[in-house]
């Protein structure tokens, strides 16, 4: 991908020094970007536009520096011989009049792009491999990010100390890549974002969900609305249905429908049939699957088993996003809630890009591209995008080549299996306490 858009992206853009991850964005999805939402610039700017675009991705991938410093260590700012550095105060008017639309529609295109790439390496008995689960982020807290987003209230009746977004995320189970997204205040249900997402999983697709999902309307509105859409999810422990046919471990069975969903959903029927399969975790404890695949020659219940346990990786993306990527910071950087929409589709783009070298790498060095460290990868990223920074266009296939030669090496090595079940951490002891008495 990369190879066949180098020559197009080198002739169009400027020699600015961020080359690099130019290569990964077609100009002219930019450019519809910018130009759908009516924001391109019309007069010359040292930061046009374009340039923003650039800057508001870098600043996810540099998390611990400043937007001054990553302007001027990536060489962002068109050059002007009569002012030789850009004030903070112009980066942030640069990133007012860009907005979050053309942030958003360009994660849109580049998430659908990247991720029917990597679909046809990466199937699972026929059929693309997702995960719909929820994360928050934490936002700087300013009385306009309280209000918009909002916070978590405790059962005291004390507010969160800052203001929280709330996300649920639909991503590529054997990639990483984050396919869609929707998020929004904080006090919104999961369960209403995840609707939203519902309809963009493709057809001949298992989605595998976490328990707290666990609803008719999304697990039959998932497979109702095309073609081949399966899903795999986990009974709760108060889930009833009643046994049509085949074994404990592996059965057909019927659930109802509570009148109450009935009542806000009056299409839903009385009840439905799933396919339910008992399996054990590495620590001993029995858990029911579900699942619309009925088809027990073809799909056998430990394939869904370990199918259901990749799921879990999707916890460790949260985990490279946020924290790896994102560098532990406590909050995001914007203080207002466009500012802050903004930088999350940039962290997003930024976020796919990496696992998309990633993917390519892992393709080359004939591994899974789960198999690569995410921290090295990033590590590795950053530095070649400073080392770039003056590269003349002509030595980029050359630059490719060798960063994807260093990916290779950052397999991760496999761990031992836990040898100890998982338990509740126990609370320490207090120590005593002598309390003086009064003279």
């Amino acid at each position: 991908m990369l190879s066949s858009q180098l020559s197009i992206t080198t002739d169009v853009m400027p020699t600015i020094g961020f080359d690099r991850l130019a290569a990964h964005l077609p100009y002219e999805w930019i450019e519809q970007a910018l130009s759908a939402h009516g924001v391109a610039s019309v007069r010359r700017r040292r930061l046009p536009a374009e340039q923003v675009v650039w800057l508001v991705i870098a600043l996810a991938l540099f998390r611990r520096q400043s937007m001054e410093e990553v302007l001027s260590t990536l060489d962002l700012a068109l050059p002007d011989t009569r002012i030789e550095a850009v004030c903070k105060s112009a980066i942030t008017q640069a990133r007012a009049r860009l907005g979050q639309a053309p942030l958003q529609w360009l994660f849109e295109q580049t998430a659908q792009a990247w991720c029917a790439q990597e679909k046809v390496a990466n199937q699972w008995k026929g059929l693309s491999l997702w995960a719909v689960d929820g994360t928050t982020f934490r936002v700087p807290d300013s009385p306009e990010n309280r209000e918009f987003f909002g916070a978590q209230r405790y059962a005291s009746g004390k507010v969160a100390s800052y203001p929280q977004v709330r996300a649920v995320s639909l991503t590529a189970l054997p990639t990483h890549l984050v396919s869609a997204i929707e998020f929004g205040q904080y006090g919104q249900n999961e369960m209403l974002y995840a609707k939203a997402l519902i309809g963009r999983i493709e057809d001949h697709s298992l989605t595998v969900f976490d328990k707290g999902f666990v609803s008719a309307e999304i697990l039959l509105g998932l497979s109702a609305a095309g073609t081949e859409r399966h899903y795999l999810i986990p009974a709760k422990s108060n889930t009833q249905y009643e046994v049509l046919s085949g074994t404990p471990e592996d059965c057909r069975v019927r659930l109802r429908i509570s009148p109450q969903a009935r009542v806000k959903v009056p299409d839903l029927p009385e009840a439905w049939e799933a396919r339910a399969i008992r399996v054990e975790s590495a620590n001993g404890q029995s858990r029911v699957l579900l699942t619309s695949l009925f088809d027990r020659r073809r799909i056998k219940a430990q394939d869904l088993a370990d199918c259901y346990r990749r799921r879990w990786e999707i916890e460790t993306s949260y985990r490279e996003l946020k924290q790896s990527m994102l560098g532990e910071a406590l909050t995001l950087r914007s203080r207002l809630p466009e500012g802050v929409n903004q930088e999350i589709w940039g962290a997003l783009i930024a976020y796919n890009l990496i696992r998309l070298e990633i993917a390519k790498a892992a393709t080359e060095a004939r591994v899974a591209p789960t198999d690569l460290s995410f921290l090295r990868a990033l590590h590795i990223i950053q530095h070649e995008l400073i080392w770039a920074a003056g590269m003349s266009p002509g030595k980029l296939p050359s630059h490719l080549a060798r960063l994807r030669l260093q990916l290779q090496m950052a397999i991760v090595e496999k761990r031992r299996g836990r040898k100890c079940p998982r338990v509740v951490k126990a609370r320490p002891a207090r120590y005593a306490v002598r309390h003086l008495k009064e003279p």
